[in-house]
């Protein structure tokens, strides 16, 4: 059963205009929180999805490039205005690409690196200044359990969310205590993420991942909500700097 154990906060959700990213914004919503959607996309179909439920609060989309310094900080500027407070910051946002390494150019690798390092770093610094103040705050990082299966041709992409894991464990031990917790999800392959055409050489990569996980269950954003809202939660208050990886058991870690 759903509750409200979110009530009273407020959470910036990155990239949460589709996929795990809506599951997430919907979750928390249901479970009270005032939700804020950061993406460069239109998110407009999140907002409808969430004002359908006339329980919740109404959500905010702040449509943002988080790889921009001044963008984020505008952002963040409307949140103290709207709310006057951030208690929750899931870092969602990212872009997936897959290359063989021998054509991979910097290019690709900078871009990859770019939305899913350094647009992170930007969102945390920034939210983190509201946390303090009020000595709380959870912070979610989504990673990929690819970090874990060293799957071929995604350096660019595994070596931007294994930054995310060391991101997370360094953070974590700077900020505990202020009342912060910061931990990262590694995740497993959902419906929403790709699932045909790869370089794997299979038509569907959820053909291909499914006989591996432990769980013969296809993982879905819900499941990855789920998680997100337990770390986003009081429940999880003595947890920080950890990985949790949801994906079914591919990856034993």
């Amino acid at each position: 059963m759903i509750t409200r154990r979110h009530e009273g906060k407020v959470a910036i959700i990155t990239g949460a205009a589709i996929g795990n990213g809506r599951a997430m914004a919907e979750r928390l919503a249901n479970e009270g929180a005032k939700i804020i959607i950061a993406d460069i996309c239109d998110s407009s179909e999140t907002l409808a999805s969430i004002n359908s439920n006339s329980d919740v609060h109404q959500p905010l989309f702040i449509q943002t490039d988080i790889t921009k310094p001044e963008e984020v900080t505008a952002l963040m500027t409307r949140v103290r205005s709207e709310y006057g407070q951030l208690d929750i910051l899931v870092n969602n946002a990212g872009i997936y690409d897959e290359e063989p390494f021998e054509l991979l150019t910097f290019e690709k690798w900078q871009d990859v690196i770019n939305v899913n390092l350094n647009g992170l770093f930007l969102m945390t610094k920034a939210a983190l200044v509201m946390m303090k103040e009020r000595s709380f705050g959870r912070i979610i990082n989504l990673s990929s359990d690819t970090v874990w299966l060293g799957t071929p041709y995604l350096t660019h992409y595994i070596t931007s969310k294994m930054g995310i894991i060391g991101f997370t464990r360094a953070l974590a031990s700077e900020i505990g205590r202020f009342g912060i917790t910061v931990n990262a999800v590694t995740v497993g392959l959902t419906a929403t993420q790709r699932p045909t055409d790869t370089k794997l050489g299979t038509s569907s990569m959820l053909e291909y991942v499914l006989p591996q996980q432990a769980i013969a269950k296809q993982e879905t954003p819900e499941d990855i909500a789920a998680v997100v809202s337990f770390l986003a939660s009081d429940d999880s208050a003595i947890i920080t700097g950890q990985t949790i990886n949801v994906d079914g058991g591919t990856a034993r870690h």
